[in-house]
């Protein structure tokens, strides 16, 4: 937006009186110098509210315990059974972690500034959230088949 702005332009201001009058200059400001004002204003406030940090930690929280639960998970499922069942819990789960690794490794790139980096980091986190949703039911039916498999003290 900087770039689109041009030289102010500057206005005498008095009447015509001639040499003998001081001319006083003023600035007159373009509506695109008013706009990167505001965007400045608004940054900065976004700034101040440290969103970014906040994402930050709770992305790393949810990282590291989205990891940990695939893991705990499959690890569970194996020590009870045996056996992995591959299935869509199992799949979507491993392509939740999968997708959650590709988005944080973006993360560098993204303090760059690299907006393709940023807007993939956006799309795979959405992805990666329709999996999770959709995969909650199959989760539900393996909860149910545990409870109703497992012999009671």
């Amino acid at each position: 937006v900087k770039k689109q702005v041009k030289k102010p332009q500057l206005v005498a201001a008095g009447g015509a009186g001639g040499a003998a009058e001081v001319a006083t200059e003023e600035v007159v400001s373009s509506p695109m110098e008013e706009e990167i004002t505001n965007l400045q204003e608004a940054r900065k406030k976004l700034i101040e509210g440290k969103f970014r940090d906040k994402h930050f930690v709770w992305g790393s929280l949810l990282l590291a315990a989205g990891v940990t639960f695939s893991i705990e998970g499959c690890l569970n499922t194996y020590s009870r059974t045996g056996r992995l069942f591959p299935g869509p819990h199992l799949w979507a789960g491993a392509g939740i972690t999968a997708l959650w690794a590709i988005a944080a490794a973006l993360v560098p790139s993204m303090q760059k500034g690299n907006k393709t980096a940023r807007d993939a980091h956006i799309a795979l986190n959405g992805l990666s959230f329709l999996l999770f949703v959709w995969q909650v039911p199959t989760g539900l039916q393996i909860v149910d088949k545990v409870f109703q498999f497992t012999h009671w003290p």
